[in-house]
């Protein structure tokens, strides 16, 4: 016999009691994590329903930091919206930027420049390599180890320095330009950024040698967390999560736009990074190997802007800009996965409709399938290495 538990707010618990087998008394207990936890990238509650020191289910709930993005957009002209599209996923402001700016420019037919296209390629990759870079060091921090931390944020601190030397900005840029960027990049850039890829390659051996071959990270992560392809596909699940369950899709190659088709072709610079375990190690490895691959495509688009000649870094718009009437979905390859825009227009400056399909918010939502038999200890652990922004969930 049991008694339905009442409900309960956060930071409280409950439990149920019954009779198990041999007239035990059994309980289970309800746990609220959050909606305060250290190991959380922002604002995230779990409730969960503990059997002992095994979770019986978990329930994901978000919206704590919901600010009504895709609303917001609606009453912006397509000038203002990057303002507020940079900011959902704070890790990936320039990544963020991208889907709005190409949707408008493909609706209206807009050809841009090729030396802007290189210049937003190679700053996408500087995105990619500072967002992986935050997890590398806050994810064995959640684990316990502190040191990691300071190394990723020395490597962290070379790209921000060129990163806010061409956009003006730290965490969101707001660079990009419906018909290009904003400005032409400083002199001399190239040759800082270049400066930057080589001392971070030199030094990624210090981060790396932490993380890898480590017995204590290998304990809390090996087996730990196993996600399924067949979950990967149910939830929508992209980015390097997905990929460290073996799915092979990355929209860079898959689907190109910008620089990659060039940058991905056979014998170029990009690769897919994959691995099959799917368990929280395999993620943190698929995730320390994309940052090479990312440094790598940059250095290939910094030695391709060195051979354009001289021109122009966007396209004149008119005073009032208005796009035609239709709709368009835009999806890119943010650092955290599939990000994508579904624009429709009533030929008005500002969208009709503008709809966000963030990354985080599928990663997120597995957790329900994932949690499930694992121990609560494994927690932390399990829901670090899903690699999410809150914001990026609640939008």
């Amino acid at each position: 016999m049991s008694s339905s538990p009442p409900t309960v707010g956060p930071g409280q618990r409950e439990l149920t009691v019954g009779i198990g087998a041999g007239g035990l008394a059994t309980s289970d207990m309800v746990l609220n994590i959050g909606p305060q936890h250290p190991a959380t990238h922002g604002v995230l509650r779990l409730r969960v329903v503990l059997d002992g020191e095994r979770i019986v289910t978990a329930e994901p709930i978000v919206g704590y930091m919901h600010r009504g993005a895709e609303k917001l957009f609606e009453v912006r002209d397509y000038r203002q919206i990057i303002l507020l599209a940079n900011r959902h996923d704070w890790l990936s402001a320039f990544a963020n930027e991208l889907g709005v700016v190409l949707g408008v420019e493909k609706m209206l037919g807009m050809e841009v420049p090729v030396r802007a296209v290189w210049a937003r390629t190679l700053l996408a990759e500087l995105n990619r390599v500072l967002n992986h870079l935050m997890f590398l060091g806050s994810y064995p921090l959640e684990l316990g180890a502190i040191t990691p931390i300071f190394y990723s944020f020395r490597e962290r601190e070379e790209l921000q320095a060129v990163m806010e030397e061409a956009s003006g900005g730290r965490m969101h840029y707001m660079f990009n330009r419906v018909g290009g960027l904003k400005e032409d990049l400083p002199a001399g850039w190239l040759g800082r950024v270049e400066q930057a890829i080589s001392a971070i390659r030199r030094r990624m051996p210090d981060l790396q040698n932490m993380l890898v071959g480590n017995e204590i990270l290998a304990a809390r992560t090996d087996g730990v967390g196993v996600l399924s392809r067949e979950l990967i596909h149910a939830f929508g699940v992209s980015g390097p999560i997905a990929r460290a369950s073996g799915v092979d899709v990355d929209l860079r190659r898959d689907a190109p736009y910008l620089a990659y088709a060039e940058l991905f072709a056979p014998g170029g610079p990009g690769r897919v990074v994959t691995r099959r375990e799917g368990d929280c190690l395999a993620r943190l490895h698929v995730l320390l190997e994309q940052t090479h691959v990312s440094l790598d495509l940059a250095q290939a688009c910094v030695e391709r802007m060195r051979s354009l000649p001289q021109g122009p870094i966007n396209v004149r718009l008119p005073k009032v800009l208005k796009v035609p009437e239709g709709h368009l979905y835009t999806a890119t390859e943010n650092p955290l996965g599939f990000n994508g825009y579904y624009l429709v227009s009533r030929g008005e400056k500002t969208p009709w409709r503008l709809k966000l399909r963030s990354a985080s918010f599928n990663n997120v939502a597995v957790l329900s399938q994932v949690l499930p038999g694992q121990l609560i200890a494994d927690m932390v652990a399990i829901l670090g290495s899903m690699f999410f922004v809150v914001g990026d969930v609640d939008k």
